[in-house]
Order: structure tokens, then sequence, then C-alpha cells
């Protein structure tokens, strides 16, 4: 994934290749060069392509990565208020706290419609109680808000009941 230093370093150089253009532009129309008008396009471009690198350099994209975190599947998503998240069933409750704060950060959007309540994520995972049975057990929730990307007050609530009908690891 591009950093911020990447898009700055593009911008700089992106930045030199539209002054050479606007400079090959004032020679051709100096010369009178018949393509001086398409160096009006090219150069043009080179600016907007510029800007477009340095807007990006300023740190537009935030990730947080919460240490503790495993990998999770989004299985759900109603582009609102509620997303459901699969987990494997070897999670222990540290990993779900922490999976559970990490989806609240990596799923916010200013784009969400939504109500009053918030966003609410569910993890959920799948349990085979006997052969050719499977039983989907949610394991926890976190609820945030959708207008404030620096939600603080995330209400992590783990169904430990759930947790406890995990199959245990073998050694």
């Amino acid at each position: 994934m591009l950093t911020t230093t990447d898009f700055l370093i593009a911008g700089k150089w992106a930045g030199i290749l539209t002054l050479g253009c606007a400079a090959l532009t004032l020679i051709a129309f100096v010369f009178k060069w018949g393509f001086r008008f398409r160096f009006v396009g090219a150069t043009g471009f080179m600016g907007v392509l510029t800007g477009g690198l340095f807007a990006l350099g300023l740190g537009l994209f935030t990730h947080t990565t919460i240490p503790g975190a495993i990998r999770y599947s989004v299985i759900f998503d109603n582009g609102a208020n509620l997303v459901s998240i699969a987990l494997p069933p070897t999670i222990t409750q540290s990993e779900l706290d922490a999976t559970l704060r990490q989806a609240a950060a990596d799923l916010f959007s200013y784009g969400r419609l939504g109500g009053s309540d918030g966003l609410v994520i569910r993890a959920r995972t799948m349990i085979h109680p006997e052969a050719g049975v499977s039983q989907p057990l949610v394991l926890g929730e976190v609820r945030r808000s959708l207008t404030n990307r620096a939600d603080d007050n995330l209400a992590v609530n783990i169904y430990a009941e759930n947790l406890a009908k995990l199959p245990k690891p073998t050694a």
C-alpha cells in the first residue's frame, strides 16, 4: 500500500515534469511550432495530476492498526448501520476484542446511511456441534458513531456464554 510519503515523492516528480511541460509549451509558442496547442492540454493534464498527487500526500488515508487483531471477513453489510463479520472458531477473548475494535476502525465511512443508533458490527463464527450440522454463533458486537471518525466511546460487548461454546484447542 502506498504511503503519504510515496505520494509526496510522486507529486514532486510530477511537479517537475509539469514545469518541464510548461517550459516546452512556452518555447513552442515562441517558435510557433505546430504542436504547441497539444502541449497546452498536456501541461494542463499534468497540473491536475500533480495537484491530485499532492492532495493524496497530505495524508487523506488513515489506517489504524489494533495490536492483537486477526483477519476477518465481511459477510453482511447493509451500507448503513449494520455489518456482520466472520471469525474463525479458534478465536480467544482478547483477539475478539481487538478484532472488533479493528473492524470498527476499518468499516467506518462518512458515506454510510443510518439512523441515530450508530454503526453496529457483529462478529460471528460457525461451530459444528455434530457431524453435518453447522450453527452460527454470535460472539460479540461493537457500536460506534456514524459521524465521528475518532470515536473513543466504542461500546464493545463480548458474549462470554457464546465464547465458552467454542471448541477448545487440542494440544
